[in-house]
């Protein structure tokens, strides 16, 4: 664990590119929820849910285990919420990221259409949308890569024009703002995660933000096995009506406690997760500034190899929460792998793709039967990034002399 009280040192330590800062009033509060022997969902997993709501300008804030879960219960909210969407009906999406934005959509019986990146941002290419879009489209799924909030404004007027549903996962934007608003407001549904990896932590643990009441009682339930009952762990009789009523085929008055509407799953967090994410989340604008403190850094520090790298271009109106920072070949015809080496092995400089790079070249996504995906023209930026980008990290464990090595130990390599 690194803590505020335990520094990287730099050539002696090894510089990950991702990591959690741990304070001791973290551990305090996660202690005290650990003092309330409740350790189901309890009065902090309230705390942290209002906060994530206020943070993100939000009417409500569900949490859940993980990110990955919160993006399986996004998209099936979406389907049973909504009659619009069927079986084989498709979601917009990128196949340059991470597989658990994708994976849901496939889960729920429907059908991933992959549409390119542009390379200078690693965002979905949004010029090529709408000719992506077919009978059968129903929504669009696209993350914020590596933090860099994608178009919002070209997306919602593309989503709005086609009437199409609008999911962002923000999974690696937590923190971040667009148009001055804060980036979990945008879409019917937002999700997010609290991974040790990412902007603030709760170190297992995720979230999804709404407006819809609608939705609401469906995330609420997908998450808790799917029952009909939406009591508050640890309480009864929220509607009053727990013993009179008839559900199903099920006898009158048969307990409304255990009434299940819809297949879910347990997907809860414990109590002592949320209090170590509700410590955490007040602490996100200062990760937020520090992740842009170092970011800058190495921007700067990389100007000088501006004809090897391209610099990636973020949007005049996004105020990004960086989760790592890109380093971007200008020519396929590169060796990264040799600066990666060296960088990992020689400097101790820890080191990322772009994720899965292009999904559909993993044996999972192989393996699926034709027409499970379709494939919107082709994923030649997605190929590129997959060939050409990784990038480095910008967490606040890391101080100035961490990112000053970084710079030094990339331009040292190309004689800088």
């Amino acid at each position: 664990m690194i803590n505020k009280d335990q520094s990287l040192v730099p050539k002696r330590d090894y510089l990950p590119s991702s990591s959690k800062l741990i304070t001791q009033e973290d551990l305090l509060t996660a202690i005290d929820a650990v003092l309330d022997v409740h350790f189901t969902e309890g009065r902090y997993n309230n705390l942290f849910q209002k906060l994530l709501s206020q943070i993100c300008s939000r009417r409500y804030a569900i949490s859940c285990n993980s990110g990955s879960s919160a993006s399986w219960l996004a998209v099936s909210a979406l389907k049973k919420a909504y009659n619009d969407i069927k079986d084989g009906d498709e979601i917009i999406t990128v196949a340059c990221g991470f597989p658990t934005t994708v994976n849901p959509i496939l889960q729920n019986s429907l059908v991933p259409v992959f549409v390119d990146v542009n390379y200078e941002t690693l965002n979905i290419d949004t010029r090529l949308i709408e000719a992506a879009i077919s009978p059968k489209t129903k929504a669009i799924f696209v993350a914020h890569t590596l933090g860099n909030p994608v178009d919002i404004k070209t997306i919602s007027e593309i989503a709005e024009k086609n009437n199409l549903h609008m999911i962002l996962d923000c999974c690696d934007a937590s923190g971040g703002f667009y148009d001055n608003k804060p980036i979990g407001q945008y879409g019917e549904m937002a999700t997010f995660s609290f991974y040790p990896a990412h902007q603030s932590t709760m170190g297992e643990g995720g979230a999804v933000v709404t407006d819809d009441p609608k939705l609401l009682m469906m995330l609420n339930s997908l998450k808790s096995w799917g029952k009909d009952c939406f009591c508050e762990t640890g309480k009864d009789n929220t509607c009053g009506h727990r013993f009179d009523k008839q559900y199903g085929t099920l006898p009158i008055g048969y307990d409304h406690k255990y009434v299940f509407s819809e297949i879910g799953m347990n997907l809860k967090v414990t109590d002592m997760q949320a209090a170590l994410g509700f410590s955490q989340l007040k602490k996100l604008q200062d990760f937020k500034n520090k992740r842009q403190e170092n970011y800058n850094i190495l921007s700067n520090g990389m100007k000088p190899l501006s004809n090897i790298f391209v610099p990636l271009q973020a949007l005049k109106e996004s105020d990004p929460s960086w989760f790592g920072y890109p380093i971007i070949f200008r020519s396929d015809d590169n060796n990264i792998s040799a600066l990666i080496n060296h960088l990992e092995n020689n400097c101790k400089i820890g080191t990322r793709r772009v994720f899965a790079g292009n999904l559909i070249r993993h044996p999972a996504y192989i393996k699926l039967p034709k027409g499970a995906y379709r494939v919107s023209e082709q994923l030649m930026n997605t190929d590129r990034v997959m060939n050409n980008v990784f990038w480095v990290g910008v967490h606040p464990a890391l101080d100035k002399d961490c990112m000053n090595y970084i710079v030094e130990s990339i331009r040292d390599f190309y004689g800088r």
